[in-house]
C-alpha cells in the first residue's frame, strides 16, 4: 500500500455481506485467509501478515508492481501495517470463486479516518488470488485500487 501526501490507500476489512445471487460465492476458507491477513495488518503484525503470503506473491497497486513476498515485505508491508492500524476500514461487498487449488476473493469497501494529519475517505477495491499449498491457502496475487469518496451533498 502507498500512503503519501497526495494519495492514501487502504484495504477493506470486516465481515462480508452475502454475495449477490448473480455472482459466484467465494470460498470461505480462502476469504478467511484474506481477512486474517488484514487483521494482522490492523494489529501492526507484519510477521503474521507475511505468513499468509506466497513467496511468489505479485502485488499491483497505483500502477506499480512488487514481484515477490520479499520485495513487498521489504517495501510496502510495513507502511501498509502502519496505515491499516491508524485508519478504519469496512467492507461493503465481497464476491469470488474457486476451482481446484485456486481461489479469488474480490472485496469492495470504504476507508475513513485520519492519517498523518490528513482526513482519509476512500472507496476501495481489492482482488486477491490464492493458491492452496499443502492444504493451506496462500495469497499469490493482490490488486488494490481506490478513489476519493464523493462528498455528501
Amino acid at each position: 500500500m502507498t500512503a503519501t501526501a497526495t494519495v492514501a490507500v487502504a484495504h477493506p476489512t470486516g465481515p462480508a455481506k452475502p454475495a449477490a445471487s448473480s455472482q459466484p460465492t467465494y470460498d470461505s476458507a480462502a476469504a478467511g485467509v484474506v481477512d486474517a491477513f488484514h487483521a494482522a495488518l490492523e494489529r501492526g503484525d507484519t510477521t503474521a501478515a507475511a505468513e499468509y503470503l506466497s513467496d511468489a506473491l505479485v502485488v499491483f497497486e497505483e500502477g506499480e508492481a512488487e514481484r515477490s513476498k520479499a520485495e513487498y515485505a521489504g517495501h510496502h508491508l510495513p507502511a501498509d501495517a502502519v496505515f491499516a492500524k491508524a485508519v478504519g476500514s469496512h467492507m461493503t461487498r465481497r464476491s469470488g470463486g474457486s476451482g481446484g487449488d485456486l481461489a479469488w476473493v474480490a472485496s469492495e469497501g470504504r476507508t475513513q479516518g485520519r492519517y498523518k494529519d490528513r482526513d482519509i475517505d476512500r472507496i476501495t477495491t481489492e482482488t486477491m488470488v490464492l493458491r492452496r499449498v499443502s492444504g493451506a491457502w496462500k495469497i499469490v496475487h493482490v490488486h488494490w485500487s481506490s478513489k476519493a469518496a464523493m462528498p455528501k451533498p
